[in-house]
């Protein structure tokens, strides 16, 4: 009986006890600051430079990020007065062509706000960055491993940094013969400008790849992952290209960089590391105590670009359609079962997309039809394939 009662107050005990609970809003999450966030590199070769300009956000906001236009943004080259402005895009987005700048000269970026707040980096040397040795990938565990190889021989490098735009050839669940005519509402083939089967798209790397051959004898960086995609993954479905690019980094570059990284990616367990304060190299003069995101590298960009076709994968691997897509319906011009004129009501009046044609005796009866998501690849793509694409 003893036992009895204690599960019985054990069990009282569990329900006041989550019954006390109080939601816990650290003042973090509610905070109306909005810092300022530098990203992208001061292309000091034959390359553009972008810099992408922000505000940080509340953890409570649906926005994950507020880009800030209008601002004055400028390189500016130590003790010369020679500077170089760059162009406001929109969205956030700052850019300049190619300013060869002077390998032996540091350099900094200056900001500006419309109300007249500035910000300033440190003056900071030019890298120089080795070349993309190669690019390859390997399939393994059911996954395939993309990666970098690179070196410089005079071991001034050690530090790296990647990222990566990728692109990939695609198609449909089902592919659509026909076609409902914007004029006479009638069904029709498609013409071969209206082919919707096959499409493209592609996307940004997203996390941070670094690497470093500091504790190496040689400056050398073999198989470094790059990323990783899934066995099952569309992009690799027909044919995918990434381009890769690739940055050299000061130590104190390297360092805020991993920072980052295992603020943003690694804090998911108790043995990952804690959270640590970010130290960029960028200020705000107006107001020493605001903290700013962001660190400015200056460098020339190396960058290299494979295909890979789904020919060169293993053949088991089998690509998951991103929709539920059922097997094709079946629509008759008049359904004497159900007394329904099926095309009418499912395709031209319902938007049901024609597959192909249901014929007897040499006439067409109707048509097969599905989903816009099983059958037009431009509700997430491009017909027209990039101008790299080969």
């Amino acid at each position: 009986m003893s036992r009895k009662w204690n599960y019985i107050y054990c069990l009282l005990l569990l329900v006041l006890a989550a019954g006390c609970k109080k939601p816990y809003n650290p003042q973090v999450i509610s905070s109306n600051n909005h810092y300022l966030v530098v990203e992208g590199v001061i292309n000091s070769g034959n390359d553009s430079t972008v810099i992408s300009l922000s505000k940080t956000v509340k953890l409570s906001e649906n926005v994950s990020t507020q880009p800030v236009t209008n601002y004055t943004v400028v390189v500016e080259r130590e003790q010369a007065g020679v500077s170089y402005t760059l162009q406001s895009r929109g969205n956030g987005k700052y850019d300049i062509g190619p300013m060869h700048l002077d390998a032996t000269k540091k350099y900094r970026l200056h900001i500006i706000t419309p109300e007249g707040k500035e910000y300033t980096s440190d003056y900071v040397e030019v890298k120089q960055t080795p070349p993309i040795d190669s690019v390859g990938f390997v399939p393994k565990n059911n996954t395939l491993q993309v990666y970098a190889n690179t070196h410089d021989a005079t071991n001034n490098t050690r530090y790296y940094r990647w990222d990566y735009s990728e692109a990939w050839r695609f198609h449909t669940k089902f592919q659509s013969d026909f076609i409902v005519d914007a004029v006479t509402k009638q069904i029709r083939p498609r013409y071969p400008s209206e082919n919707v089967y096959y499409c493209f798209t592609g996307g940004n790397s997203s996390n941070i790849i670094i690497g470093s051959s500091a504790k190496l004898a040689q400056d050398v960086i073999y198989q470094g992952l790059i990323t990783t995609i899934p066995s099952n993954a569309e992009k690799i479905s027909v044919r995918y290209s990434i381009l890769l690019k690739q940055y050299a980094l000061t130590k104190d570059g390297y360092q805020f960089w991993e920072n980052l990284r295992k603020n943003t990616e690694q804090l998911g367990s108790i043995f990952d590391a804690q959270p640590t304060q970010l130290t960029g190299n960028i200020h705000c003069t107006s107001d020493p105590a605001e903290p700013v995101i962001g660190y400015v590298s200056i460098t020339n960009t190396q960058s290299k670009r494979i295909f890979i076709d789904n020919s060169q994968l293993p053949r088991d691997w089998l690509p998951k359609y991103p929709y539920d897509c059922v097997a094709p319906d079946s629509a008759l011009f008049f359904n004497p079962k159900s007394n329904l004129r099926e095309v009418q009501q499912f395709i031209i009046n319902g938007g049901g997309i024609p597959i192909s044609a249901i014929t007897s005796d040499g006439g067409t009866n109707g048509y097969t039809y599905s989903s816009e998501s099983c059958t037009v690849c431009t509700i997430r793509g491009q017909v027209q394939p990039p101008s790299f694409w080969k």
